[in-house]
This record gives C-alpha cells, sequence and structure tokens, in this order.
C-alpha cells in the first residue's frame, strides 16, 4: 500500500544563561502518549517566508517565554513517522541560543513545564538520544572545557 509522504520543517534549540556561575539550559516538559513527562528542546514548525534561525527564535520565545539570539548552529537531526495514515519526513534545525531576557512560561498549550537545568545536568533529562548528542557539542561551541 502506498502511503502519502508529507515533508516538514522544524527549528529549535537550546537557550543558555551564562550570566551566572552555572551555565543554564532552558527545556521543554510534555507528556508522551503514555502520560509520562518527557523533556526536550523547544522547537516547531516555520512559518511561511521565515528561516530557520528566525523560526527558532520565534518558537523558543513561544514555548518558553524566553528571548533569545542565535550564537551558533547545533545541527540538523531528520526522521520518519506515521501520522493519520500518511509517512512523515521531519526535519529539525536546532541552534545554540543565548537568553536576552523574558520570564520562563509554560503558557503554550504544547507544553507542560519549562525550567532552567544546570547545563550539565541536560544530557541526562533530555529523552531523545539525537538531542542529547547535539548537547555534547555545546562545551566545543562555546570552547568550554570537557568535563
Amino acid at each position: 500500500m502506498h502511503r502519502q509522504i508529507i515533508e516538514e520543517t522544524s527549528a529549535g534549540g537550546l537557550v543558555l544563561d551564562r550570566s551566572g556561575p552555572v551555565i543554564m539550559a532552558v527545556l521543554i516538559g510534555r507528556h508522551d502518549r503514555r502520560g509520562r513527562l518527557v523533556w526536550s528542546m523547544p522547537k516547531g514548525h516555520l512559518e511561511p517566508g521565515e528561516t530557520a534561525e528566525v523560526a527558532a527564535i520565534r518558537e523558543v520565545q513561544e514555548e518558553t517565554g524566553i528571548m533569545s539570539h542565535v550564537i551558533a548552529t547545533l545541527g540538523t537531526i531528520d526522521f520518519w513517522f506515521m501520522s493519520q495514515d500518511r509517512r512523515i519526513h521531519k526535519t529539525v534545525h536546532h541552534y545554540l541560543l543565548e537568553a536576552d531576557g523574558g520570564e520562563l512560561s509554560d503558557a503554550d498549550v504544547e507544553v507542560v513545564q519549562v525550567a532552567w537545568i544546570p547545563l550539565e545536568e541536560v544530557s541526562d533529562l533530555l529523552r531523545y538520544p539525537d538531542e542529547r548528542r547535539l548537547v555534547g557539542m555545546v562545551p566545543g561551541l562555546l570552547a568550554l572545557p570537557e568535563r
């Protein structure tokens, strides 16, 4: 049986606050299909005419309440999944962002929780191995010593 293939593109990333003694990062929590809380990086679909960088900044603000700017490219993750009898090929562009202001907010309907997490604890919380791999690149991008 031939299934319809849909291409989707999203953007988001990891927002850092480097103003204190410990580098902090924002993660969002959502419930999976089984009702478990799953932590991930904020991300969402590109709007018509938007670049991936602009979409990442907008989505981060919509999902976390934090305003930010891109400081580096983290990488791209792509994967396939089924939804309503269609095959979806999703490409997600991830960026490393620096917080510029705003207040944490879980007002977005898709977000259950939002939290500042010490950067060194982020990989332990993230649900998806591809996101953990991208977070592993952050020390090199910031020229931080490896822990």
